[in-house]
């Protein structure tokens, strides 16, 4: 697996003797310490990824790079062109493409120097994203290391990384800070925020699974934060279980499920538990007829009317039985359990399961309804909420 690291170069800062960053040691969370006075630098020696991205502007301190890159070739025409260039503030990407080689036989590595703008207006936020997705050629293993820099630029570091991870499927495993300012007797202490990426992770759940109901988006993220795997896995196979119209099933893996959230969760996952909980709220209302009702207001809700419909139906017809004391898993007797329902019940009840019936039908198979306010529906999606809305109340009052 190709493992990248993208990483920023700041503007040049004054400091005792010239120009430049102060070496710093700096002190990574398995205790091991490194000086230098260019982050990227030692962060790419404890990593020793395959591929490095460095981004700065045309007045980032680009010698540095030959300083600490390039120290066995400094003298060649690119490496002083490029310091000469940096001096004008005249630094383009072409000399930096020619300095790239000297730099990736430092490292034992591909370098990649991208020059970027000083990201001021949205466009140019857009086109730094843009130059990221680029630059990373590989998918595979990426870090973030967002110390130098403005700081703004690593907000759209950190952004990049949420990017990419969604739409290349990278494996973003690092978000990486030197904390200069916590530095204490020249050692400064290596931060990893990768919870921040494991909370943004969650809010992306969030939303895919209001979104579309899917449960098991939450599973990687929990057994990340230490929840067994058979239990997480309780969640995926829920998903699938609703997904076939098997209620009882899907009611059966979350409850298995929600005496792992009846105690303190850790990491990211402890954040959002309540939420998590809320969500799987509806399997600890008792009857079926109840659980298939709330489904169907929630997909409803998503505006998946097929789903909301064909729950809808369901509701009416495990109610029914419920009234009867009809064995559900007996299909002959549900069918004359609906069968008599049909036959004598009148009024509200009877009105509100016909439509939901006549739109389960219709929109599972494509099918004229027949009737002239269930065709209407079926044309505008705000008359067939109401429509839905309407035929619920109706039944269960």
């Amino acid at each position: 697996m190709t493992r990248t690291l993208v990483t920023l170069l700041g503007r040049a800062q004054k400091r005792e003797g010239g120009e430049g960053y102060e070496e710093t040691i700096y002190r990574f969370p398995n205790g091991v310490e490194d000086p230098t006075a260019f982050f990227g630098l030692a962060l790419a020696r404890h990593l020793t990824p395959d591929e490095i991205v460095i981004l700065g502007t045309s007045g980032s301190l680009w010698s540095v790079l030959v300083e600490n890159f390039a120290r066995e070739h400094e003298e060649e025409g690119p490496c002083i062109d490029l310091m000469l260039a940096e001096q004008f503030r005249s630094v383009d990407q072409p000399l930096l493409d020619r300095v790239a080689p000297l730099m990736g036989q430092e490292m034992n590595a591909v370098v990649r120097p991208i020059l970027i703008s000083r990201a001021r207006e949205e466009g140019e936020q857009y086109a730094i994203l843009e130059a990221i997705d680029k630059a990373v050629v590989h998918n595979g293993e990426l870090h973030f290391d967002v110390t130098h820099g403005f700081r703004h630029l690593g907000m759209v570091g950190f952004l990049s990384s949420f990017m990419l991870e969604r739409v290349r499927s990278l494996d973003v495993r690092g978000l990486w800070y030197g904390a200069f300012e916590m530095g204490e007797s020249g050692v400064v202490p290596v931060l990893r925020l990768d919870g921040l990426m494991r909370v943004r992770r969650w809010l992306d759940a969030l939303n895919q699974f209001d979104a579309t109901g899917n449960y098991g988006v939450f599973a990687p993220l929990l057994k990340e934060d230490g929840v067994p795997a058979d239990k997480a896995k309780c969640l995926e196979d829920a998903a699938f279980l609703e997904r076939t119209l098997n209620v009882r099933g899907a009611v059966e893996k979350i409850r298995m499920v929600l005496p792992v959230l009846d105690q303190p969760l850790p990491g990211a996952s402890g954040l959002f538990k309540r939420r998590l909980e809320e969500r799987l709220g509806w399997v600890q209302v008792r009857r079926l007829s109840e659980q298939q009702r709330e489904l169907a207001h929630q997909y409803l809700n998503r505006g998946d009317f097929v789903r909301a419909a064909m729950f809808g139906r369901e509701a009416c017809v495990s109610h029914v039985c419920e009234e009867q004391g009809v064995a559900m898993g007996k299909y002959e007797e549900r069918q004359s359990a609906v069968e008599q329902f049909e036959d004598e019940v009148r009024g509200a009840r009877r009105s509100g399961y016909l439509v939901l019936r006549g739109l389960r039908n219709a929109l599972a198979h494509g099918t004229d309804p027949g009737r002239r306010d269930i065709k209407a529906a079926l044309k505008d999606p705000a008359k067939l909420t109401r429509k839905l809305e309407a035929a619920m109340r109706g039944f269960f009052g």
